[in-house]
């Protein structure tokens, strides 16, 4: 299977008719939407973990200052 160039797909895309490029853009959107959030929830997770394995201090940033200070 050819891997068209992203010029290639803009090109593909631009001989679509108006609504069907819309389409496109709507699908393009959601995905990216779900892909975000699939990530925010695995940073989520992550940030989790660590925190309970003691690896995340909790504090005001006046603590962390003082803390770089010393």
């Amino acid at each position: 299977m050819k891997t068209a160039t992203f010029d290639e797909a803009l090109d593909i895309i631009e001989s679509f008719p108006e609504d069907q490029r819309e389409s496109i853009v709507e699908i393009v959107k959601r995905r990216l939407t779900e892909e975000r959030r699939e990530q925010l929830a695995q940073t989520i997770k992550e940030a989790r973990e660590e925190y309970a394995s003691g690896e995340v201090r909790r504090g005001t940033v006046d603590d962390l200052i003082r803390e770089i200070a010393q």
